[in-house]
């Protein structure tokens, strides 16, 4: 055998698949055990868990061996807790049969909570397919009946009255022979929403110091550069819900950024926000435009490029998002645009799209990218940046635009079944 033709038969078995056998991929649960494709976005989404509780159905890994494909999708509640949508979607023989089921966590949840509860709604889900195959009767179903003293405590007024609080701190420090930093930080929310409103609020701030020692020794100079970055901002937002496709409400905001040459500035308006499909169907799909219009004010740190030191102006922006996640893959992009209505040309637009499509039989393909038309750069400061400011990033520098792009493959081909889990090592 020549040296490359065991890199032949890797290249084309990599291209053309694994050669035809005997199996015939086309066998139904009906003859067997329920064969079942998993997608989960979101936390707790234990894979490996799911297969050690759920025996009784055989994992795969492509969706053209599964007899249901399950799709589990997730967003924020505003308990700070998690709800799943959990849709079954039938294959092969259970074509056209659907079921979706709901699973929410509390705020207050350990992972370990919200690991279990998703994993009994995903068996409760499988069981109407189950019930079909081969293993039906060595299901068994048990109630934990509740107890008395809990059912009451649902009727009983929730002292809270939905308000939900988090507050987190947290710093760092470090250092060398010639390097020295810490940063300390800190973030405070507080939310409350119900079906008919929503109000959110949050703080968020960080400081930190770095210290660099330059050794000249054939000068004899020694020099330490200090760089010392503060940033930190806050939040108001209101909204009323006007059905299942339109919302009213209002920001406001204020925020300081050594980056930003931002001493102090503040802004607040009211907004609008159309939503083309139900926001009940959100963990699936959206596609909303958001208006918005504001008045902000800056006090600056440094006198600016237009010569100021502090000023009033009117803006206004719109966003527009779309997400979309379907057992093909999932894709999402948007546009938000702010412009400043006392020179329109004065303005700042970014785009971003992102897509996981699955162009056949264990090929995905991953794309992301993003760019910035920037044009509203009036708060750079009049002064030159020195070296050091460039390379620390200390402050903003001048520029028209910002991208990225991010491409990639993923084949994979082998057993169509993952049922064993082994952690060992």
């Amino acid at each position: 055998m020549r040296p490359w033709q065991p890199f032949l038969a890797l290249f084309a078995l990599c291209v053309l698949g694994p050669p035809a056998t005997a199996q015939d991929t086309t066998e139904t649960a009906i003859n067997g055990v329920l064969l079942v494709f998993m997608d989960c976005n979101g936390p707790s989404c234990d894979f490996d868990h799911f297969r050690r509780e759920i025996t009784w159905v055989s994992w795969v890994r492509q969706p053209q061996d599964a007899d249901v494909h399950l799709l589990i999708t997730s967003q924020r509640t505003g308990s700070g807790g998690t709800q799943y949508s959990l849709d079954y979607i039938g294959r092969r023989l259970f074509e056209g049969q659907g079921d979706t089921l709901t699973f929410t966590s509390d705020g207050t949840d350990t992972s370990a909570e919200r690991r279990e509860g998703l994993t009994q709604t995903i068996a409760l889900g499988l069981v109407r397919y189950a019930a079909t195959t081969s293993v039906a009767q060595q299901i068994r179903i048990n109630f934990d009946a509740p107890l008395s003293d809990v059912a009451d405590q649902t009727e009983e007024e929730d002292p809270w009255n939905l308000w939900v609080f988090n507050i987190n701190a947290n710093g760092n420090l470090g250092g060398e022979s010639l390097e020295r930093f810490y940063s300390i930080g800190g973030s405070a929310r507080a939310n409350r929403t119900s079906e008919e409103f929503k109000i959110s609020w949050r703080l968020n701030g960080r400081t930190s110091r770095d210290e660099f020692d330059f050794v000249d020794e054939e000068e004899g100079i020694d020099t330490t550069f200090i760089n010392i970055q503060k940033n930190w901002g806050t939040e108001l937002l209101m909204v009323w819900s006007m059905g299942e496709h339109w919302s009213i409400g209002g920001t406001s905001g204020a925020s300081h950024s050594t980056f930003g040459n931002r001493d102090f500035s503040v802004a607040a308006g009211p907004a609008i926000e159309f939503n083309i499909f139900p926001y009940s169907e959100s963990t699936r799909k959206s596609f909303t435009f958001l208006y918005s219009v504001e008045v902000a004010a800056f006090n600056y740190e440094l006198i600016t490029v237009e010569g100021k030191l502090k000023e009033v102006l009117p803006r206004h922006a719109l966003e527009v998002d779309i997400e979309v996640q379907q057992p093909w893959g999932s894709v999402g992009g948007g546009m938000d645009a702010v412009q400043y209505l006392h020179d329109l040309k004065v303005h700042n637009v970014r785009f971003n799209v992102g897509a996981s499509i699955r162009i056949f039989r264990g090929l995905r393909f991953n794309v992301g990218a993003n760019f910035a038309r920037i044009k509203d750069q009036f708060f750079l400061p009049a002064e030159e940046l020195s070296p050091a400011e460039v390379l620390l990033r200390r402050r903003a520098r001048e520029t028209d635009f910002r991208y990225g792009l991010f491409l990639g493959l993923n084949y994979q081909f082998g057993s169509q079944f993952a049922n064993i889990v082994n952690p060992r090592f």
